[in-house]
């Protein structure tokens, strides 16, 4: 199908990005790498008055490295991000999660940012920020602010983002120790997306756990921590057993839905599953 006629602003910096937020009328959407904007307004499940177009601001591309955390601007693509080397250093479990995003085609023009703004429970991403603890930096017509990972996903398709703002840049606290990771994915066939996921980061001491942070994909309308699992894990012997043991809790606190792919209580049953896989693999085990 062909979209509904719509308005078009390109601009160059973040600065105007905002302006052109503020002037597009009542229904304005941004667009990233619009591998998920243009699919709905083709199908005229969105008709927005005003698209703005990011992909000339050249401010939001990139990874830096900021001192204690490595920052990714909100239009690095999926495949700069997974080839780049201070993710590759610092946040491995990131680039574990983008190598499993879609397929090449769509990792050459989806971004980073895009992604998580756009919010989906069936996303790789956002789960993966949640277990890392990043920060959202946001734009708008009242300047800069930032917001934590757990207080970004607010609900299904749906995050802090407020009127008139725009994801700028994504900061990863880098891991400090020794850490392992490991993103396990359920799909039902290559490419698709997850029916469930799970991002694991274990830091090792002494042969036992001493702190594990996972987050679950597609067990909710928002990416979860797995916080009865990471507190029995806190502190215990790193065996297979005692992983086993606490794996058990993952889908504690969890609303997974029942659809065309799998029924409620097989997202929880593969929740367990996946968390000691994962944490298995994170542990070096």
């Amino acid at each position: 199908m062909i979209p509904a006629s719509f308005g078009y602003a390109r601009p160059s910096t973040v600065e105007q990005a905002v302006q052109a937020l503020a002037e597009g009328g009542d229904d304005v959407k941004v667009m990233a790498g619009g591998q998920s904007l243009i699919p709905v307004m083709r199908l005229r499940l969105a008709a927005p008055e005003t698209v703005v177009d990011l992909s000339q601001v050249a401010e939001l591309r990139g990874v830096r490295d900021d001192g204690d955390a490595i920052v990714i601007g909100a239009m690095t693509t999926h495949h700069d991000v997974l080839t780049d080397p201070l993710v590759r250093q610092f946040a491995p479990l990131v680039a574990e999660a983008t190598e499993t995003v879609a397929d090449r085609q769509t990792r050459a023009r989806g971004t980073f940012g895009g992604a998580l703004a756009h919010a989906d429970p069936a996303g790789d991403l956002p789960a993966v920020a949640l277990a890392l603890d990043a920060e959202f930096v946001l734009a708008g017509p009242g300047g800069r602010r930032t917001v934590p990972a757990a207080g970004f996903f607010v609900d299904y398709l749906t995050t802090a983002l407020e009127e008139g703002e725009l994801l700028v840049e994504i900061r990863i606290p880098k891991l400090s120790g020794e850490w392992g990771v490991r993103y396990e994915k359920f799909n039902r066939v290559a490419q698709a997306w997850s029916i469930v996921a799970v991002a694991a980061a274990v830091r090792r001491e002494d042969g036992h756990i001493a702190e594990a942070r996972i987050g679950l994909t597609n067990m909710g309308p928002t990416p979860l921590r797995a916080s009865a699992v990471e507190a029995a894990l806190a502190g215990a012997e790193a065996s297979p057993e005692t992983i086993a043991a606490a794996a058990r809790a993952a889908a504690e606190g969890t609303s997974p839905t029942s659809d065309l792919n799998a029924q409620a209580d097989y997202r929880q049953h593969l929740a367990q599953v996946l968390t000691r896989r994962a944490v298995t693999a994170a542990a070096g085990m």
